[in-house]
C-alpha cells in the first residue's frame, strides 16, 4: 500500500476550527485524512463545525460528513478529550454550553496550559466581532460574498487546473491585498490580544476569519487556525510544548505535512 510505513504523528493536542459542515465547498476529505494521520491527548474544536446558516437554508450532509463524524467519535471512546466551542454558524450549540457527552465537552471559551506552562485563551472570535456582534443582517451578507466568491473560484480554478496551475484563493489574495480587509483581520487580532491580556494569559488561540497566523506583534501570542473551507489548516503542541501552524496537503497523500514555522517575534525593549 502506498502509505506503509507511514506513521501517525501523536501531539499532546490539536486546535482546529472553521470546518462549516453545509457548506459545499469544504475540504472534508483532506480533513478526515489529516486526522486519520494524527492522535492528540485533547482536541478543541474552535468554532463553526458546523455551519448552521447553510443547513437552516438547504441541508446537505453527504457521506464524508458522516465519516468526520464517526472520526471525532472513534477518538472520544478511544480516550481523547474533546472540547467544543461554538462559534457563530454554530451558535445553536451554545445552549449546551457546561454539558458533557461522553468525553466530548461544550464550552463558550478555556484555557489552555502547554507543557511548558504556558497558558492560552482559546475561543472562536465572534464575541470580538462588532459586525457579528451588532449586525448580523451585514454578517450574513458578508456570508453570503465569501460563498460567491468560493463559487468564482472554481471555475478559476478549473481553467488553473486546465494549464497546470496549481489551486489560487480568491478570497485569501483578497484578504491579503484588500485594504478593508487587512484593517478587519487586525482590529481583529487586536481585540483579542487585548481580551487575552485582561484574562492574564500568555496567549490565544482563535478561529472565525479564515486567516491562519501566528504571531507576537502585540506583545500576547496570537493564534489563529485558519480553517477547513480552503486553506486545510490547523494548530498543534508537540508533547514538548511547543505550537506549530501546520498546513496540510491539498489532497490526500502519502506524505508527509508541510509545516509552517514562524519566529517568535522579540519581545519589547530587546
Amino acid at each position: 500500500m502506498a502509505d506503509e510505513g507511514r506513521e501517525v504523528r501523536r501531539v499532546r493536542a490539536l486546535f482546529l476550527s472553521d470546518v462549516h459542515l453545509g457548506m459545499r465547498p469544504t475540504r472534508i476529505v483532506q480533513l478526515c485524512d489529516f486526522l486519520r494521520w494524527h492522535e492528540a491527548e485533547t482536541i478543541y474544536l474552535v468554532g463553526d463545525i458546523v455551519d448552521g446558516w447553510r443547513l437552516a437554508k438547504s441541508w446537505f450532509w453527504p457521506a464524508e460528513y458522516h465519516q468526520l463524524v464517526e472520526l471525532f467519535l472513534e477518538k472520544a471512546l478511544n480516550g481523547t478529550r474533546i472540547v467544543v466551542l461554538p462559534g457563530n454558524h454554530d451558535e445553536f450549540l451554545r445552549e449546551y454550553l457546561g454539558t458533557y457527552f461522553g468525553e466530548i465537552e461544550m464550552v463558550d471559551r478555556t484555557v489552555h496550559t502547554t507543557a511548558q506552562g504556558k497558558t492560552y485563551l482559546v475561543i472562536h472570535g465572534d464575541q470580538f466581532d462588532v459586525v457579528v456582534a451588532h449586525a448580523k443582517w451585514l454578517a450574513h451578507v458578508g456570508d453570503w460574498a465569501y460563498r460567491f466568491a468560493l463559487r468564482v473560484n472554481v471555475v478559476i480554478n478549473w481553467v488553473r487546473r486546465r494549464l497546470g496551475l496549481t489551486y489560487w484563493s480568491l478570497s485569501a489574495w483578497a484578504k491579503h491585498k484588500v485594504k478593508n480587509a487587512v484593517s478587519v483581520i487586525g482590529r481583529f487580532e487586536e481585540a483579542l490580544t487585548l481580551a487575552a491580556r485582561d484574562a492574564g494569559v500568555d496567549g490565544v488561540i482563535c478561529g472565525h476569519i479564515h486567516y491562519a497566523d501566528m504571531h507576537d506583534r502585540m506583545g500576547i501570542h496570537y493564534v489563529n487556525t485558519g480553517d477547513w473551507v480552503e486553506s486545510c489548516t490547523a494548530v498543534v503542541e508537540t508533547f514538548e510544548g511547543a505550537l506549530e501552524l501546520v498546513l496540510w496537503t491539498e489532497t490526500p497523500q502519502p506524505r508527509k505535512p508541510r509545516r509552517l514555522r514562524f519566529r517568535r517575534a522579540p519581545a519589547a525593549g530587546s
